[in-house]
């Protein structure tokens, strides 16, 4: 009898042990990525990328949706089937639409993107002004979120020491459609007030440059021709390297959310000068970077005054070394991947268990 009860006993354990790891594994999150694609070029392609990595996708077998809000290629059939099988949908909400960046049926825009804001389950806002814009053209949301800014690997992008140049370095960087030209012309009338006092600096633009030819009249109107170097695109394997050829990073994009590219270079050890608008004033602080006032409109880009740009850009030359270690620090203590893993995977299990 005795032989018999332990046996008993002994098979019962065995059973719960499986059962419950069965269990266990069928509760695991395991993402479907909503047809986003996974690319090392840059937006939202190297979000899903970093997320595949921790998170491979399940294309069949999912059990909890993740989105992007600027790449959401599921239609309405989708969404309903989704919604219906009950399955749990994370957003990640990178802005939305207005007219001062988009040129188009804004409204209309938002009116798509507001279906998907309410009915996540979760969303992870960019920044507190991606929340509050999100409030302000989708409507206030009722349901589940935090603010979780965007992370880099600060072990990849470390810095390194700038070789076989004398001149000071400025860069900047991304996708450069007609749209955002700006972006590059405000610093290039900075940039030739500078140079009439300073010979020694320079300006890399690097990324993908839509109308190069336009730029390159601009730069040769203003002789800068000798202080204005074009990288090519570049992926994210070779990104430290752009960034390690500068000494500091320059960004005019007007209300950007959460740019990742800023945070990189901060990861380099590059101070930031910035346009004080949208999120970037949440990821640099006064001993990283220097932000630079600007009025606030929705209806059309604002740059901050040539005075201001020229005064800022000086600021960062003389305090480079200082300024340069406060943005790697700040970059490592705040940004780094780990923790914005560690809360995609509490929210993931959350969700799926839930």
């Amino acid at each position: 009898l005795i032989t018999i009860w332990f046996f008993k006993e002994t098979v019962k354990v065995i059973y719960n042990y499986f059962f419950v790891s069965f269990i266990s594994y069928q509760k695991k999150p395991k993402p479907y990525y909503g047809g986003s694609i996974l690319s090392n070029v840059g937006g939202p392609s190297v979000k899903i990328k970093k997320l595949n990595l921790f998170f491979p996708e399940n294309n069949w077998n999912f059990n909890i949706i993740y989105l992007l809000s600027n790449s959401i290629n599921l239609n309405s059939l989708s969404m309903n089937l989704i919604k219906k099988k009950g399955l749990p949908i994370v957003l990640n909400q990178n802005g939305v639409f207005y007219p001062s960046w988009f040129d188009g049926d804004w409204e209309k825009e938002n009116l798509k993107m507001s279906k998907i804001y309410h009915s996540a389950n979760y969303v992870f806002w960019q920044s507190n002004f991606c929340k509050k814009t999100s409030e302000k053209f989708l409507g206030k949301r009722i349901g589940e979120g935090e603010i979780l800014y965007n992370a880099i690997d600060t072990s990849f992008f470390t810095p390194k020491n700038k070789l076989f140049n004398n001149r000071f370095t400025f860069l900047i960087t991304g996708n450069l459609r007609k749209i955002n030209n700006y972006r590059v012309t405000c610093v290039l009338g900075a940039l030739k007030t500078l140079i009439a006092e300073n010979k020694n600096i320079e300006l890399i633009i690097a990324g993908f440059i839509e109308d190069k030819n336009y730029l390159y009249k601009e730069i040769s109107k203003l002789k800068l021709e000798d202080h204005i170097i074009f990288q090519k695109p570049y992926t994210q394997k070779e990104a430290p390297e752009i960034y390690n050829q500068a000494d500091a990073y320059i960004t005019m994009t007007y209300k950007d959310n959460c740019p990742t590219a800023v945070l990189e270079a901060m990861s380099c050890g590059l101070p930031i000068i910035y346009s004080a608008s949208g999120g970037i004033p949440e990821l640099v602080d006064n001993y990283s970077g220097i932000g630079l006032e600007v009025e606030s409109s929705w209806s059309e880009v604002k740059t901050p005054k040539t005075s201001k740009i020229v005064n800022g850009m000086k600021k960062i030359i003389v305090n480079k070394k200082f300024m340069s270690e406060a943005a790697r620090v700040r970059a490592v203590e705040n940004f780094d991947i780990q923790f914005w893993k560690k809360r995609h995977e509490f929210i993931f299990n959350f969700l799926v268990r839930k």
